[in-house]
């Protein structure tokens, strides 16, 4: 009886405890749509001068503004808690998006900042002018409005069908929830919410990805 009570503990235990903290804190099995099929952003310019596309990619989208040098410390909370864990899955990218005439501020940060943080493979900045930014992000039909440098701290989980995804309805509480965007200044919003609702995408993909298999294999 003791041994399979030390087993328990020594095994078990740390297994169930594995699961339940890994479950997280979203009560949703499949992410909310906030925005359905947002515009995609292929006609901007970029600084390679290839395009770069929403769809067919989990996008996380941000808007940095004209002050680039002001969202450093957010730029390093978004890369080591959310890019660093999905910087090798093929189908993720991260597109900024920014007032065209800051691409210079953009090169600096690449080559100083981000650059000692190690690789930024599949981390794209677009181009625009104001006016077509703030129509862009008036698509998103978001509660949350860009400041006057047209940044905003968020970021936003955009699906491969360009769908903005979020949080709407009820957490697990039953306390109604509605979450747009995910606060890069605050770390604890990213691993506690951004973080969890990143699995659910991933998920969903890939149950998608089985689900075709498994019906091409009936075919």
């Amino acid at each position: 009886m003791k041994k399979n009570i030390v087993l328990f503990v020594l095994f078990i235990l740390p297994i169930v405890a594995y699961l339940f903290f890994a479950s997280g804190v979203n009560s949703f099995i499949s992410l909310p749509t906030i925005t359905k099929e947002i515009p995609d952003v292929t006609t901007w310019k970029t600084l390679d001068s290839k395009p770069v596309a929403l769809t067919n990619k989990i996008t996380i989208l941000g808007f940095i503004g004209s002050d680039v040098a002001k969202h450093k410390g957010n730029f390093f909370n978004l890369y080591e808690i959310i890019y660093a864990k999905y910087k090798d899955f093929k189908d993720f990218q991260v597109v900024m998006v920014l007032p065209d005439g800051t691409q210079n501020q953009v090169q600096e940060l690449l080559k100083v900042d981000i650059k000692k943080l190690g690789t930024y493979k599949g981390w794209h900045f677009v181009f625009a002018s104001p006016e077509e930014i703030k129509t862009f992000y008036g698509k998103l039909q978001l509660v949350g409005q860009l400041d006057n440098s047209l940044a905003t701290p968020n970021v936003f989980i955009v699906d491969k069908k360009r769908n903005l995804r979020g949080r709407k309805g009820q957490d697990q509480k039953g306390t109604p929830e509605y979450k747009e965007g995910y606060n890069t200044i605050f770390a604890s919003d990213l691993y506690n919410k951004m973080m969890d609702d990143m699995k659910i995408i991933i998920y969903e993909y890939r149950a998608a990805l089985k689900k075709n298999h498994n019906a091409s294999r009936e075919i």
